[in-house]
C-alpha cells in the first residue's frame, strides 16, 4: 500500500478533486477493521422486495477468523453492462471502442452529475471509507488507485484484489485514479442523462470512476479499473490481457486466453507450474505481470475435490463470499463456511468468492514472470466441430484472437435449445477500452519479438455436439497443453494436416492422446452431419468478422 498518508491530506485531496467537505474519512483500515465495519454499517437492499436498509454483510460461525458474507442488490449480481459508460471527451473519443456495453456519456452531463453526487454526500454528512492500492504489480506501469466508498465491504474487496506496497512508482499523484462509489445516490434519467437510476462511468481525462445507485456488485470495483488499464497500457506500447498466466520449472512462461467455462483458471492451476495469476495481466518489455493481487472465482456448482484451493480458502480470514444464499432455517452467523450449498442459485448464477492471490499454493514472486514462450487461445466448442488442438500461424492468431469464440450450452439460458456461438473480441470485449486491432497488433509485436508459439486449444466436445458427443477429457486436454508447452507440437517435431473448412493446422499425433481424435471429423459417425455442422460454424465466424468490421481494422480473414 502507498506509504501511510495523514487523514488530513486525504481530506484536502478529496476536497480538491471532488469538493467533498466535512466528512469523516476512515482511511486505509485493516481488513479486520473493515470486516467489523461492514457488518455494523453496510446497509441496502438484499431482497427483490426488501427495504433499502437491510444488513448486507455478515460473519459466519468463524467470526473474524473466517470469511465475510456479502449480498449485493438483487438487480446487480453481475456487471451492469447496459449502465456502463465512458465520458466522451474530445481527447479520447476517437480512441475508445464504443459499444453497447461501454457507451458514450456526455462530458457536461457527467460533470453535473458528479457535482450532484458530491452535494448529496456533503448533505448526508456521514462517513466514507478510503483505500489506497495499485492497479498493476510492476512500477513501470502501475497506477495508484484510490477507492472512496460508502460500503466497507468494497474496501475489503479492494484490498483483496489489488496490489499493495509497490515501490518505485513515479509521480503518484499525477497518475492516481479515484473511484467514488455511492450506492445511496440514485440517478434521475431525465435530469442526469442515464439509462436507469444507476451508473458506472469512467472519465479517462479526469481519471475518475463514478459508481452510483444499485451497482454494488463487488466486481464493479475490479473490472472498472481493468478497463482503465486496458486503455492506458496500449498507450504505453504495452499489452493488457484478459488471461491466466504461469511459469514452468524450466522458466518457460505461458499465457492462456479464454472466456468463462473454457478452462482458463483450471488449466493454469498446474502443480508443475507456478501461477502468475488467473485473470488480468500486462505483457511489457520486462515480461508478464499480474494487474491484481487476488482471485475472484465463480462458486456456483463448485466441486471442492476439483478445486481444493478455493475449497480451503472458503474458511480463511480475509475472504469474501458473495451472493451465496443462507441455508434454510439457519442464520449465517451460525453457519460454517464449508456448509454453504454452492449449488444454490436462488440469488444468482453468478455467485462469487474473493480471496488473496497468496491463498494459492505456488505463486511466482511478485506475481511476475518471463516473456511467454507459448500463447494458448482457449475455446469450448459445444458444436463439436473444432479440432482439440490446432497450431496457429501469425495471421491465424490475429483472426482467432479478435474473434474470441466459445459456445454457450443448450439450457444455460431460457430459449437456448442448441449450442449458441459466443464471440468476445480479445477474449474480454466489454473491458477492452480501445479497438480490438490495437490489442491484436500489440500481441503480434510481442509474439514476434519473443518468438512465441500459439495454439488454439478446444476444451469442448467431440463425436457430435453437446448432448450427442462427449466433452474432450481433461486428461487429453492437459496432454495436448503439456505437449505444446514442451514444444512437441512445433513444426519440426510433428506432421500436420489441414482442416478443409476452418483452414487450421492439426497435428496428426501427440503423446498421450489417441491420434484418431485429433481430426474431429473422424469422431463423428455421420460425416455429412459433421460437414454441415462445421460449415454452419464457419459461417458464424464469417458473419461475426463482417459485423464487427475486423477487415477494415486490418485483420485478415483466414477462413
Amino acid at each position: 500500500m502507498p506509504k501511510s498518508v495523514p487523514t488530513t491530506e486525504h481530506a484536502e485531496a478529496l476536497e480538491a478533486l471532488f469538493g467533498l467537505q466535512n466528512l469523516e474519512l476512515r482511511v486505509n483500515l485493516s481488513k479486520e477493521e473493515l470486516f467489523l465495519e461492514a457488518i455494523a454499517n453496510d446497509r441496502g437492499r438484499i431482497r427483490p422486495d426488501g427495504p433499502d436498509d437491510e444488513q448486507k454483510a455478515y460473519p459466519t460461525k468463524l467470526g473474524v477468523a473466517g470469511p465475510l458474507v456479502y449480498y449485493s442488490d438483487p438487480t446487480c449480481t453481475g456487471r451492469p453492462v447496459l449502465d456502463t459508460f465512458g465520458v466522451a471527451r474530445e481527447s479520447i473519443i476517437d480512441k475508445v471502442w464504443w459499444k453497447p456495453d461501454f457507451q458514450q456519456f456526455d462530458g457536461d452531463k457527467f460533470d453535473a452529475l458528479l457535482d450532484r453526487v458530491v452535494a448529496h454526500l456533503n448533505e448526508r454528512g456521514s462517513h466514507l471509507y478510503v483505500k489506497d492500492v495499485y492497479a498493476g504489480s510492476d512500477p513501470s506501469y502501475a497506477r495508484p488507485y484510490r477507492l472512496v466508498s460508502e460500503y466497507a465491504t468494497h474496501q475489503f474487496f479492494c484490498h483483496n484484489m489489488f496490489p499493495k506496497d509497490i515501490e518505485g512508482v513515479q509521480d503518484e499523484d499525477a497518475k492516481r485514479w479515484t473511484m467514488l462509489n455511492v450506492p445511496s445516490f440514485e440517478c434521475d434519467t431525465e435530469r442526469d442523462g442515464t439509462k436507469s437510476k444507476r451508473i458506472v462511468c469512467l472519465d479517462f481525462e479526469r481519471q475518475i470512476a463514478l459508481v452510483c445507485g444499485r451497482a454494488d456488485y463487488c466486481g464493479v470495483v475490479k473490472k472498472s479499473m481493468f478497463t482503465v488499464m486496458n486503455f492506458l497500457l496500449p498507450e504505453m506500447g504495452e499489452m493488457s490481457m484478459h488471461c491466466s498466466a504461469n511459469v514452468g520449472q524450466e522458466g518457460d512462461g505461458a499465457i492462456l486466453f479464454g472466456l468463462s467455462g473454457t478452462g482458463k483458471t483450471t488449466l493454469s492451476a498446474d502443480p508443475n507450474r507456478k501461477l502468475i495469476g488467473d485473470d488480468e495481466h500486462a505483457w511489457t518489455g520486462a515480461g508478464v505481470s499480474n494487474l491484481e493481487d487476488g482471485c475472484y472465482a465463480k462458486l456456483i456448482n463448485l466441486d471442492k475435490n476439483d478445486e481444493p484451493v478455493i475449497a480451503a480458502a472458503l474458511s480463511m480470514p480475509g475472504t469474501i463470499i458473495e451472493n451465496v444464499p443462507a441455508l434454510p432455517g439457519k442464520r449465517i452467523e451460525d453457519t460454517d463456511p464449508q456448509e454453504f450449498d454452492l449449488n444454490d442459485n436462488s440469488c444468482t448464477e453468478n455467485t462469487r468468492f474473493s480471496y488473496p492471490l497468496s491463498a494459492n499454493p505456488d505463486v511466482m514472486p511478485g506475481a511476475k514472470g518471463p516473456h511467454p514462450q507459448t500463447i494458448v487461445l482457449l475455446t469450448a466448442d459445444a458444436f463439436g466441430v473444432l479440432p482439440p488442438v490446432a497450431v496457429l500461424e501469425p495471421k491465424d492468431v490475429m483472426y482467432h484472437f479478435v474473434s474470441g469464440f466459445t459456445a454457450k450450452l443448450a439450457g444455460t439460458e431460457v430459449g437456448v435449445t442448441e449450442p449458441k456461438a459466443a464471440f468476445s473480441a480479445c477474449f474480454g470485449a466489454p473491458f477492452m477500452a480501445q479497438k480490438p486491432s490495437v490489442y491484436a497488433e500489440r500481441l503480434a509485436e510481442k509474439m514476434q519479438a519473443n518468438e512465441a508459439r500459439c495454439i488454439l486449444l478446444n476444451t469442448g466436445w467431440g463425436g457430435g455436439p453437446y448432448g450427442v458427443g462427449k466433452r474432450i477429457s481433461i486428461k487429453h486436454t492437459r496432454a495436448l497443453l503439456d505437449a505444446a508447452l514442451r514444444g512437441d507440437l512445433d513444426a519440426d517435431k510433428v506432421d500436420y494436416e489441414m482442416h478443409t473448412v476452418f483452414n487450421l493446422k492439426m497435428p496428426t499425433s501427440c503423446p498421450g492422446v489417441p491420434s484418431e481424435i485429433l481430426n474431429p471429423r473422424n469422431t463423428w459417425q455421420d460425416k455429412e452431419a459433421y460437414d454441415a455442422a462445421a460449415e454452419k460454424l464457419r459461417v458464424m465466424f464469417h458473419d461475426n468478422f463482417e459485423e464487427k468490421g475486423f477487415g477494415e481494422l486490418g485483420i485478415e480473414a483466414v477462413m
